[in-house]
């Protein structure tokens, strides 16, 4: 459903826009609160068979897009509980970042294997002969399996001429590599925070848009409207989510118009990381110091490489996150600004809540959140004449965006600063994938190597915040890479 302008992207949109529409316009906000479900739900144009389902719903999803927590079933919890400490211009995400909606969700089966009408009830039953569990019986003609003997093996479909035989996941637990979506007693999924890395790939992957983040949006207008200077960062992953035409320049022109004071490139705090990187590599893992090296720039992979496999937690790079290394840069050039990050990235969130980063990235805000910001303003970046110049990062850098780009950023500077290092690279993504990359190192299998990991297939182009296609995104990367004046950094 990636880039598919579904209806649950198309709710997720307007929910933003019309909460950033409150903090731009609204007199009353209270009252306009109580009143946006109402506007946003059509009552003849609802999506669900019931249409207080569906406000109820709304109304979850604009307390998670205010910064707000959901309200809890059993208890009465007013609809603005909590406004006041959410009408302010700064606010830091609070845990848990990712939650599910329970009037949302649909229960959907964890993992079944259902016969459907494709069955053409052959003489053979090969399913029914390789089943171990003698759970295949044939019922009119058709085979049924018996949910209760079923222990899922999925031999019935394998062996099926017909694929006749459907295997179910849950959508969002499929999606999870961490195996962090759970049941409610009323089989609902819910996630457990304790093993949740905030990648968001539940969230863009549930058909019923039953799992939300928290947003910033609200607060980060708030501090707009203070007269404080705020300045963004966008991560590398921004060129073309915005649309085709929307060169990064016009970009940059369309956020000043926003409110924003100046915009920088994240890709220069990549230049920056990719460069202490390779000096880790080569002076550690390339002299045996350490059997091998982890990238730190995605913030789910790192957390699950402590949470899962604590050893590697050495192996990890000092070096700053792109994000920090940029605020840092803004903060010493801007020491009372405030910075924001402007990514594709859920765990970015996750990241800037750590009480060691606050001090440096104020807010957090994803691509889909900043495009309902636009319209709320009624800014056409179509239109937009760019009157600005977004540069200053190199093509190394730049490249962060996309799966594979962080590690060869690093070797083509291991190879330029450090020319006698031989340098071996690895590289996973998806959290499945980074599991089975970290089993391996910790097992040896990976000595001498610098492992990349992302949790999002095809890396950060597929963050949970993204607005296109995940193959047209990373050639507008590649794009933007290839264009950049300098190929990699300097060494200073």
């Amino acid at each position: 459903m990636r880039g598919i302008d579904t209806q649950v992207r198309k709710n997720r949109r307007r929910i933003f826009k019309e909460v950033a529409n409150l903090a731009y316009h609204s007199e009353n906000l209270k009252d306009d609160i109580e009143a946006l479900p109402y506007k946003i739900v059509d009552y003849d144009e609802s999506e669900y068979e019931s249409i207080y389902r569906e406000r109820a719903i709304v109304r979850e999803r604009i307390r998670l897009a205010m910064g707000l927590s959901l309200r809890p079933e059993n208890q009465p919890v007013h609809l603005t509980q909590g406004l006041e400490e959410s009408n302010i211009a700064e606010k830091y995400y609070e845990p848990p970042l990712m939650q599910v909606i329970p009037s949302a969700c649909n229960a959907c089966p964890e993992n079944r294997y259902q016969v459907t009408d494709k069955c053409m009830g052959c003489v053979a039953h090969p399913c029914r002969e390789v089943c171990p569990r003698e759970a295949i019986s044939m019922k009119n003609g058709k085979s049924v399996i018996d949910q209760e003997k079923c222990i899922r093996c999925g031999k019935c479909k394998a062996i099926c001429p017909y694929d006749a035989i459907s295997h179910q996941v849950r959508p969002c637990a499929g999606a999870c590599g961490v195996n962090a979506i759970k049941n409610d007693p009323k089989n609902r999924a819910v996630i457990d925070s304790e093993l949740c890395v905030s990648c968001g790939q539940c969230m863009v992957n549930c058909p019923f848009g039953a799992i939300a983040d928290k947003s910033q949006i609200f607060q980060l207008i708030r501090a707009l409207q203070s007269g404080h200077q705020i300045i963004a960062q966008v991560a590398p992953a921004f060129v073309g989510q915005f649309g085709p035409d929307v060169t990064p320049d016009m970009l940059k022109t369309a956020l000043k118009e926003l409110g924003f004071f100046d915009v920088y490139e994240t890709a220069i705090g990549a230049d920056m990381g990719a460069m202490a990187e390779a000096e880790h590599y080569a002076k550690e893992v390339a002299t045996g110091n350490l059997p091998f090296s982890l990238t730190s720039c995605c913030p789910s992979w790192s957390v699950l490489a402590k949470k899962f496999f604590p050893e590697t937690i050495d192996k990890i790079s000092n070096a700053l996150t792109p994000m920090v290394a940029t605020a840092r840069v803004i903060k010493k050039e801007h020491p009372d600004a405030k910075v924001v990050f402007i990514g594709p990235c859920a765990s970015k969130k996750l990241e800037a809540s750590r009480r060691t980063i606050r001090s440096d990235v104020d807010f957090v805000i994803t691509f889909e959140e900043l495009t309902g910001m636009f319209e709320a303003k009624g800014i056409l970046l179509n239109e937009i004449q760019a009157m600005d110049e977004l540069k200053g990062a190199t093509g190394a850098g730049r490249g962060y965006g996309v799966a594979g780009g962080v590690a060869s950023a690093i070797e083509e500077c291991v190879r330029e600063y450090y020319p006698d290092v031989e340098v071996n690279i690895e590289h996973a993504e998806s959290l499945s994938e980074c599991k089975k990359m970290l089993m391996l190192a910790k097992a040896g299998k990976k000595n001498g190597c610098l492992i990349e990991g992302m949790a999002c297939p095809g890396g950060c182009v597929a963050g949970a915040g993204t607005n296109i296609a995940i193959p047209q995104a990373a050639k507008a990367v590649g794009n933007f890479k290839a264009a950049a004046a300098q190929k990699i950094p300097n060494m200073e």
